[in-house]
């Protein structure tokens, strides 16, 4: 047991040197491509050599026929297996964040620059996973396709992708091709909201430097163009018909309503669990539309609200180092 994790720790170390991290997209050349016969395929060489062995027994020219005809059929799937890999480039689309614990989809884009189709490809991140009934994509001459590829998170920050493994059975499962690649990516992965605490008490006052147009709630100031991150409910839905722009409203009241989600009062447990707290807090105020600020040591984010305003606060509850 110990010599076999021994030769695996040595494997994988020999695959890091020679695939380290790189950048998307990353093209399998020749060095990088790997095959071996299946578990079918050296049951099927045994049968060729078993057949060999009885022609020349009974010097038998068609079982010789036989015998070789199927040789070169096993030497043109192998060109055939080996091929479908070939100058393949890979890379992941853009990944929407998750919070811990929820599984992230990375799409794995798979790009074909051949003249023919690349079939039954599959794409894996366990460097054990062999099943023949792994899940396979079609890539068109020329084109691309998504591959699904799930994985679980644990723990909140930047989670860095692990080495995948692409591989292919095509055309007669004779043979396995595969490539080891490392992309260097992540996927940033928000803390997993909890806690019961409510949501602290709101304090009257508009963040130092903030614009209090944009954020009052008692006068009304005017209109102003729809921006991305805009509360719907600010929204001056009576004059689209006329201009055909959306427009939000503003309002100035110099004494808004703030509300602070601080570090400090999250909790009397770790960091961890402070985290959560904030998380879930930061949900619930966004939910409801309120104003609301995030303090953390070392960083302190103005009151504002909207969907930028909620991804900033997760980023950065996600990247706190404590």
């Amino acid at each position: 047991m110990a010599l076999t994790q021994r030769l695996r720790a040595r494997t994988r170390a020999w695959i890091d040197r020679r695939s380290p991290p790189q950048p998307g997209p990353v093209r399998i050349h020749r060095r990088r491509l790997y095959i071996l016969p299946t578990r079918g395929g050296a049951w099927f060489g045994l049968l060729l050599f078993t057949m060999l062995l009885g022609s020349m027994n009974y010097s038998n020219s068609l079982g010789f026929a036989l015998t070789f005809l199927l040789a070169g059929l096993v030497l043109v799937s192998m060109h055939h297996t080996h091929r479908n890999l070939l100058n393949l480039t890979v890379r992941v689309a853009p990944v929407t964040p998750v919070f811990a614990g929820q599984p992230v989809s990375l799409p794995m884009v798979l790009h074909n620059p051949a003249g023919q189709a690349r079939l039954a490809i599959a794409v894996a991140a366990d460097e054990s996973t062999d099943a023949d009934d792994q899940a396979v994509t079609d890539i068109p001459a020329g084109g691309e396709a998504i591959y699904p590829l799930t994985l679980a998170t644990r723990e909140r920050g930047q989670l860095a992708l692990p080495r995948l493994k692409i591989s292919t059975l095509f055309p007669m499962g004779l043979f396995r091709a595969w490539s080891w690649i490392r992309l260097d990516d992540s996927v940033l992965v928000y803390p997993r909201p909890a806690g019961r605490a409510p949501l602290p008490s709101i304090s009257p006052g508009v963040a130092e430097g903030g614009d209090r147009h944009r954020v009052g709630r008692e006068d009304f100031a005017g209109l102003r163009r729809y921006g991305r991150g805009d509360p719907p409910r600010l929204i001056h839905w009576k004059s689209y018909p006329r201009t055909g722009t959306l427009m939000v409203k503003q309002f100035g009241d110099p004494r808004q309503e703030s509300l602070w989600l601080d570090f400090a009062e999250a909790g009397t447990g770790g960091s961890e669990p402070r985290l959560s707290q904030l998380t879930r807090w930061v949900l619930e105020a966004d939910r409801r539309g309120l104003v609301y600020g995030l303090r953390l040591p070392g960083t302190e984010i103005a009151p504002d609200q909207g969907n930028p305003h909620r991804d900033r606060c997760l980023r950065s509850l996600a990247l706190h180092a404590g």
